[in-house]
């Protein structure tokens, strides 16, 4: 049984080592030359439009991820469901109706609270 999963860890343990060897590598062979520049903050190549340390994000960020989660969990189970869809029947259809209606649901919620109102 753990001869199954061994070309998994295998693959794994050579993904780790290839991580740590990259980072050690870098922070060994890198150049290091700090300067203001290099060590300041970056947005987008411009100077960042607010100080980050106690800003308070608005309510219509929090709006935006929701709806993105929605929308981003919603692709990740139809997929799959849509893959087997014909080995599922009947029942299958049934319980990505009940998913889809909640989802509905929580979209109804989004839009009611102005989630899609870019003011």
């Amino acid at each position: 049984m753990l001869s199954d999963y061994f070309p998994i860890l295998l693959l794994f343990g050579l993904a780790m080592l290839f991580a740590a060897g990259g980072a050690i590598t870098s922070a060994y062979i890198g150049p290091k030359a700090p300067n203001p520049t290099k060590l300041g903050a970056y947005e987008s190549g411009n100077e960042p439009l607010a100080k980050i340390k106690g800003t308070r994000f608005t309510v219509k960020f929090y709006m935006v991820a929701m709806l993105f989660l929605i929308f981003d969990v919603e692709a990740v189970f139809l997929y799959p469901w849509a893959v087997v869809f014909r080995e599922l029947g009947w029942f299958g259809l049934a319980q990505m109706g009940i998913f889809v209606v909640i989802l509905g649901v929580a979209f109804v919620y989004e839009l009611g609270r102005g989630g899609l109102e870019w003011d």
